[in-house]
């Protein structure tokens, strides 16, 4: 007897299907496939920063963050990817150093930006597809502030 291949292969689409769904709604990782991107912002017209970023697409990567760095550089920071735009909140637990913490929205806007302190038990709470770390003061000597435009590029 012939195993029939139609009803097998619909069967392991929806499988996949099923499985895809279940990821974006736990908000399990989503791998990227990237170590590092290229965070443009703008105003709309002008660019206003680019920042070498390290890629936190894991829960484990997201879970430490940047707690294991004891600063960064200029145009240096964190860019932690989520499956879909939520409500986000980031505590600075066992940071060495203060940094801004920028909110994107699914459409590439900036949603908040926060100024934080080292090692604060303060949580910093926004709507965030992507969540940008650099280093404290970042934003404001760059003239970054809410509704500004991102455009990531992975590599």
């Amino acid at each position: 007897m012939a195993l029939r291949r139609g009803p097998v292969a619909l069967a392991f689409v929806f499988a996949l299907i099923a499985v895809g769904l279940v990821v974006v709604q736990l908000g399990l990782p989503v791998w990227t496939g990237a170590d590092r991107a290229t965070v443009t912002i703008t105003d709309g017209e002008e660019p206003l920063a680019t920042v070498d970023a390290a890629v936190a697409d894991s829960p484990g990567e997201r879970y430490t963050g940047l707690s294991d760095h004891d600063s960064l550089d200029e145009d240096e920071g964190m860019l932690f990817v989520f499956v879909e735009e939520g409500e986000r909140a980031f505590v600075m637990r066992e940071m060495a150093f203060g940094i801004d913490i920028l909110f994107i929205s699914d459409e590439g806007e900036i949603t908040a930006i926060y100024e934080a302190p080292a090692d604060s038990d303060e949580r910093y709470v926004g709507d965030a597809r992507w969540v940008l770390e650099v280093r404290k003061g970042y934003a404001a000597e760059h003239g970054i502030d809410v509704g500004d435009e991102v455009e990531i590029e992975y590599h």
